[in-house]
């Protein structure tokens, strides 16, 4: 079982070319209530921030809500994000996974999010917002 926290924002999912600079609109970095994921491979540049953040000129999948496990989580520790995707993967609900050294990040379509929610909780987890 586990506690995740449903952020407030609404996010998106971004892409920039392969050697795009950091943009602007990220430079600050994430506010206490959200948070904001940058990876880089040699393909592309990948963004997850608040959707009122999401840079000029990249393409973005918007409409996701964001759930963090409570943390921080032992790196030591196993199965915490096949405890989430399983069910919702049962459930067909699409997620999007990211993490950080602390902990486990889970997006899920904003128009599923109900279905998510009541899946997670029928799994176990306890969700506050």
């Amino acid at each position: 079982m586990l506690d995740l926290d449903l952020l407030p924002a609404e996010y998106a999912v971004c892409r920039l070319p392969a050697g795009s600079p950091i943009p602007a609109s990220l430079s600050e970095g994430p506010d206490e209530k959200s948070v904001i994921s940058l990876s880089w491979d040699a393909d592309e540049f990948s963004i997850i921030c608040p959707a009122d953040r999401v840079p000029q000129g990249a393409e973005a999948d918007t409409a996701w809500r964001c759930l963090r496990v409570v943390g921080p989580l032992d790196l030591a520790l196993t199965g915490v994000l096949a405890s989430l995707i399983g069910p919702l993967a049962d459930a067909r609900v699409n997620i999007v996974t990211f993490s950080t050294f602390s902990t486990d990040y889970l997006l899920v379509p904003t128009v599923r999010l109900t279905e998510a929610v009541d899946t997670l909780l029928a799994a176990g987890h306890r969700i506050a917002s």
